[in-house]
């Protein structure tokens, strides 16, 4: 998965227009499992791992080569993370004319299967490894936390960089930050929480230290993260909301297009309910600008879902009494109209269980 030089690939040259060549770099670069490794800065133990993957799996690599080719994306040079440029396409915009939330999340979800694969992890979509592929062991995740600052639009081209690390005994975590390729202005930032799953009993199971051994030596020596301010809203607990809702949709069923390699519905699926219930006032005047969601029990292809909604209390709502009448809405000031924040619902219909809960915050809309 190499990184445009100059001269292009030929058969990437529809895509110069947009995305500028870059310049070969002046150390001598060898190729291993379609990844381009610098000579000077290359780290042993990420190289030698991959160069037991490419000796493996050498014909995979070669029947992928098209696709490394054709994409545009590659591990960095110490092998520890990944980047891969998108070019917005006319049907992930949405009615503000820019990249909808879900084309961003599934932008994220793509990018990750990516960097899986650029380190030889199973080509499947799964990003297991061989301990985990033998004990019928998958990941699934546990929250998702998406910050966008500014959403691109049809055209823009924008890169994406990933990278994973441990987080505890229980899983893994995974981060990205967004940029717009042309400025290098960073447009948005992500962080997500994976468990580990028993594929056939689909009970969660703690991480070995075999396959910790196998994923950390292509995760950073050192804690990286998106969001390392202390206190940043990824680390919010999300408060249950209480039955009734002020704003609901119900009988949400899956389409067979919503169901993802692990025959569950897909993750970006929840983004799109979970907005389903908003109110169209919001819609109409602001932009969701911060989306957290806790996962927390699988839903099949044959649940029928409702979708709950209720406006945040904010803490300068509890504390200034004459905004607790307005359930929060804050309407005493402009910053606090401005911006809004919501509690999200997602259970099974009739049975009332839980299958997700998220926050969402709002803000203004600009002209552009």
């Amino acid at each position: 998965m190499s990184m445009l030089k100059a001269p292009c690939n030929a058969a990437a040259d529809h895509v110069q227009a947009l995305v500028q060549c870059r310049p070969p770099a002046a150390s001598p670069r060898r190729r291993i499992f379609g990844v381009s490794f610098s000579a000077a800065h290359r780290r042993a133990p990420v190289v030698a791992v991959l160069d037991r993957v490419a000796a493996a799996d050498g014909a995979a690599a070669v029947a992928g080569s098209l696709a490394d080719r054709l994409r545009l994306g590659s591990l960095t040079e110490d092998g520890l993370s990944y980047k891969e440029r998108f070019i917005v396409r006319c049907y992930e915009v949405g009615i503000n004319k820019t990249a909808t939330v879900e084309t961003i999340a599934n932008l994220l979800q793509e990018v990750g299967c990516n960097h899986a694969q650029s380190v030889g992890f199973s080509t499947d979509g799964f990003a297991t490894t061989t301990t985990m592929r033998k004990l019928h062991l998958i990941w699934v995740t546990a929250r998702m936390h998406i910050e966008i600052y500014k959403y691109p639009a049809w055209s823009d081209v924008i890169e994406i960089e990933t990278w994973c690390q441990g987080e505890g005994r229980i899983g893994t975590r995974r981060d990205w930050i967004l940029k717009d390729y042309a400025t290098g202005q960073v447009i948005g930032r992500a962080t997500s929480k994976w468990v580990m799953m028993n594929q056939d009993t689909r009970r969660l199971q703690k991480v070995s230290d075999d396959v910790r051994d196998e994923y950390l030596v292509f995760c950073p020596r050192e804690l990286r993260l998106a969001f390392p301010e202390e206190n940043n809203s990824s680390l919010r607990k999300i408060s249950k909301l209480e039955d009734p809702a002020q704003h609901s949709r119900l009988g949400l069923v899956p389409r067979r297009a919503d169901l993802d390699m692990n025959q569950h519905v897909n993750n970006v699926t929840y983004i799109g309910w979970v907005l389903e219930s908003m109110p169209q006032e919001v819609i109409d005047t602001h932009e969701l600008q911060t989306i957290t969601l806790d996962y927390r029990r699988e839903c099949q292809h044959d649940d029928i879902v409702d979708s709950l909604t209720g406006q945040e209390l904010t803490d300068d709502a509890k504390t200034i009494p004459e905004l607790q009448g307005t359930n929060g809405s804050a309407t005493a000031t402009k910053g606090q109209q401005d911006s809004r924040q919501f509690l999200h619902l997602l259970r099974l219909s009739g049975e009332g269980l839980e299958i997700n809960r998220g926050r969402t915050e709002w803000r203004k809309k600009t002209e552009r």
